[in-house]
């Protein structure tokens, strides 16, 4: 697979142009997504547009690694003339009129926006099944699912239809379609990157991050992307700056012991147990740790995430945004917009959150989740304070067939049971494959305190090595 240290070479030795590799892929695109519909709609006059700015900056000589560099964006990411679904009906005819933050920064390095990808409807889903308009297939085997949210993102970067993929976490919608396509994927630590011009789910926990084809890629894309916005009170004052490990010998690693439960499929427990043992030999330091708020952190996140879905989603109204459906007056226009236009999942999650935030159910649901958040977050803590990294699988179980699981909602939760701890207590990760080459292998997750992406990273890049 094309990293993008490699692309950049090629620009470099004027072997190799923006608008020339653009259009190959635009015919790759065409001609193959149609079996994985990982695309929701392809972006080709902008990408065109942004392909001959990146060869005016080529041709100055000195140029970012990001430029002229191919990229799909999740669509529930703002960019400015275009429109953006969020994977729902309602939305199906919304135009953006500003770009997301994240956006306008990627543009600024001059790279290429090929288009926006699938995802489950207002990232609500863990397969991408939940979209409005269809259902992204993995990309090494069509009867299974790619996982979700960003089913799209993943896929598109698992079949090289982009380098990487911009794309939102807040329960491990990076994370574990990563695992389910067998790339990459980046969660950053709450704060470090701009939410502007993300379309809302739950604002305490969404998070944007990337999927690309190395940790190396994970890293261009995060530097760029990262750093205190104005527009977004919830940004830190960050800066990265890149580490360097040299090796794992004196690195201590904790694993979580519920790894190994009978819950967990029992090839990831054997992948797991293989990667453990690879580091060991490399020199690194392990230690089982268990974790006595692991089991609270599935409910604790349903809860909050519902609630703060449910507040999100009130926009959705048929009066400032999206389609809608007329009534007799307001309250049958709300009724009938919502009933027609949103899908089942976002349904679901609205009621959920309604309920937790109700009078006489606040305290006894949302209020008692938030202190199980705080001593989530606490256990993490203490956990990195003694020791570098914490590892743990992606998900549970591997990819599964299409339509197995949509029709019960709690067995589709369950996949999150590995990725939501980290949105609850906001530090970063990222999800690797286990093993190379174009198949389904479990994903493991190398997770990072606060603000320690630059560690992580330089760790992640020695860990590929092993894989």
């Amino acid at each position: 697979m094309m990293r993008i240290k490699d692309l950049h070479f090629l620009y470099k030795k004027k072997e190799l142009s923006p608008r020339e590799f653009l259009k190959d892929l635009l015919e790759k695109i065409k001609k193959e997504d149609k079996e994985y519909h990982s695309f929701l709609f392809l972006t080709e006059k902008l990408a065109l547009s942004l392909a001959k700015e990146a060869e005016k900056e080529i041709l100055k000589g000195d140029f970012h690694p990001l430029c002229g560099v191919p990229l799909s964006v999740k669509d529930n990411i703002l960019i400015k003339g275009e429109k953006c679904t969020a994977g729902s009906k309602i939305l199906e005819d919304y135009t953006a009129s500003y770009d997301a933050t994240v956006i306008k920064k990627i543009k600024e390095k001059k790279g290429v926006i090929l288009g926006k990808t699938n995802l489950d409807e207002f990232a609500m889903g863990s397969s991408t099944e939940n979209s409005g308009f269809f259902v992204t297939k993995n990309p090494w085997d069509k009867t299974k699912v790619p996982g979700g949210s960003s089913g799209g993102s993943a896929t598109a970067v698992a079949k090289e239809f982009c380098l990487y993929s911009l794309a939102s976490d807040t329960g491990g919608s990076i994370r574990q379609p990563s695992s389910f396509c067998n790339v990459f994927g980046l969660k950053p630590t709450y704060g470090t990157v701009s939410r502007f011009g993300l379309i809302s789910m739950a604002s305490s926990l969404d998070q944007i991050g990337a999927i690309a084809n190395s940790v190396e890629d994970l890293e261009f894309v995060f530097e760029v992307i990262s750093g205190k916005d104005p527009l977004d009170e919830t940004t830190v004052d960050f800066s990265f700056k890149k580490e360097k490990v040299f090796s794992l010998k004196g690195l201590k690693f904790a694993f979580l012991k519920e790894a190994f439960e009978k819950e967990v499929d029992e090839e990831i427990k054997k992948k797991f147990n293989d990667f453990l043992e690879k580091i060991k030999k490399e020199g690194a330091q392990i230690k089982e740790v268990s974790f006595e708020s692991f089991h609270y952190a599935l409910p604790c996140y349903y809860i909050i995430m519902t609630a703060e879905a449910s507040a999100n989603l009130a926009r959705y109204d048929g009066e400032r945004f999206g389609k809608k459906f007329s009534g007799l007056d307001f309250f049958e226009e709300i009724s009938k917009t919502r009933g027609k236009y949103l899908g089942k999942e976002v349904k679901r999650r609205i009621i959920l959150g309604s309920f937790v935030l109700s009078k006489g159910y606040f305290e006894d649901y949302y209020l008692k989740a938030q202190k199980i958040r705080n001593f989530i977050r606490k256990e993490f803590e203490k956990t990195l304070q003694e020791f570098d990294f914490l590892l743990m699988p992606t998900s549970p179980i591997l990819p599964f067939k299409i339509g197995e699981r949509i029709n019960d909602p709690l067995l589709m939760y369950l996949c999150d049971i590995f990725t939501v701890p980290l949105n609850l207590s906001g530090f970063c990760g990222i999800s690797m494959p286990s093993s190379r080459g174009k198949k389904i292998s479990p994903g493991i997750q190398i997770i990072g305190g606060s603000f320690k992406e630059g560690k992580v990273f330089a760790v992640g890049k020695i860990l590929e090595t092993l894989i």
